[in-house]
């Protein structure tokens, strides 16, 4: 290990040496692709990489720039770990020049969620009044036409507390997330009846947020402190040991849950016809897990449901990067594609499964947006 870095630093150095320059994470790149003020993850990352020392200032602001889709990464054949790179190079920026007010709130869902929640038709109001929204973007930074989910005024969390899951000897813990928690609790209510419905009952105990957005804005000290807290809450349902390595290798996306189960034989597909035309994407950050799709073929189980899936890169929002002022319209820029091919489907609802993708999505094309976990709901007849 080199002086005064951690394994994480040398594992990630040490694969910027497989790096033979042949450009393909360039030309996947989404964000270099719309505007020079990111000259790509080649640059930024391997290449300048070799440049940074340890206790000397980053040498490229423009890494700030990356939106941290892991595109580069997926498509990398050497395997080069670049968008970690860049990551890790954004936190010494940031280390360097500061963090804005804006980055410290907009990367905190629960403070968000905990004080709009109560106040929900007031909140709302405010996000959707423009003179609000043009002084939060020149106070605060956040673009005054930026996608803003509203509160639903209740919280997931409250319904699961007063929905004891019957006991059937198959136990399985669900993490929902801030935007369940706060934006769309009826989601996290559809999850909890189909696991009831294929036998399991599901425990729902106190969380708090995963810590991505902080880490995405190179908040990386209080992300660890985040995540750490969050595996405590749930690692004793895992085992009594709070290994955060431990809950990771046991945590499931709910569409690669139940195609497993449905691989296994254990998934009930008592599907009922859902006659609808729907278009799918697939966010970068389920792809960057290297899942496959599983909800196009859980959608592939439903009669009568008609899917088109469509072959964009990105939509651009990249969790609060497409909230920023500076960013916004490469946000907009890095998803036209998307939005282009959502209109000319002529789908009666666009299915994702990351919820500010299809925040991103609507807003764009004020078409509906809804997880995949709809379709499967509505299948069942629940």
């Amino acid at each position: 290990m080199s002086s005064g870095t951690t394994p994480i630093d040398d594992l990630l150095r040490g694969s910027i040496d497989h790096c033979v320059k042949c450009t393909i994470c360039e030309t996947q790149c989404p964000v270099t692709a719309v505007t020079p003020l990111f000259p790509g993850p080649k640059y930024v990352g391997p290449q300048a990489e070799r440049y940074r020392v340890a206790d000397e200032p980053s040498v490229d602001s423009s890494v700030d720039y990356c939106s941290g889709c892991g595109i580069c990464s997926q498509s990398c054949p050497q395997g080069v770990k670049i968008a970690e790179v860049n990551a890790q190079a954004r936190y010494k920026l940031k280390q360097k020049k500061g963090y804005p007010l804006r980055d410290r709130i907009i990367t905190r869902p629960p403070w968000l969620g905990r004080a709009g929640t109560p106040v929900a038709p007031l909140a709302n109001f405010t996000i959707d009044f423009k003179p609000f929204r043009i002084l939060g973007e020149k106070f605060l930074g956040v673009h005054r036409d930026a996608a803003a989910p509203e509160f639903a005024g209740r919280r997931f969390s409250t319904w699961a507390r007063k929905h004891p899951s019957p006991p059937t000897g198959r136990k399985i813990v669900y993490f929902h997330n801030c935007g369940t928690e706060y934006y769309e609790p009826w989601e996290g209510e559809k999850v909890v009846q189909i696991l009831e419905h294929n036998g399991f009952e599901v425990v729902v105990p106190k969380q708090d947020c995963c810590g991505l957005p902080l880490q995405s804005s190179g908040l990386f000290d209080d992300a660890r402190k985040v995540v750490l807290r969050l595996a405590r809450a749930l690692a004793p349902h895992v085992r009594d040991d709070p290994d955060l390595k431990r809950v990771s290798e046991r945590t499931y996306d709910i569409c690669e849950l139940l195609l497993e189960l449905h691989d296994r034989g254990e998934l009930k597909t008592d599907f009922q016809p859902v006659n609808e035309r729907i278009f799918y994407h697939a966010p970068c950050q389920q792809q960057g897990h290297f899942i496959g799709k599983p909800a196009l073929e859980l959608f592939a189980l439903i009669p009568g449901l008609e899917v088109t899936e469509g072959n964009a890169r990105c939509c651009g929002i990249a969790g609060t990067y497409g909230l920023k002022a500076e960013k916004y319209d490469i946000a907009m820029a890095v998803g036209a594609d998307l939005f282009g091919q959502v209109r000319a489907s002529g789908a009666d609802a666009v299915a994702c499964d990351s919820e500010t993708c299809r925040w991103q999505i609507t807003h764009a094309t004020g078409e509906k947006s809804v997880h995949p976990i709809d379709f499967l709901h509505r299948a069942y007849g629940l």
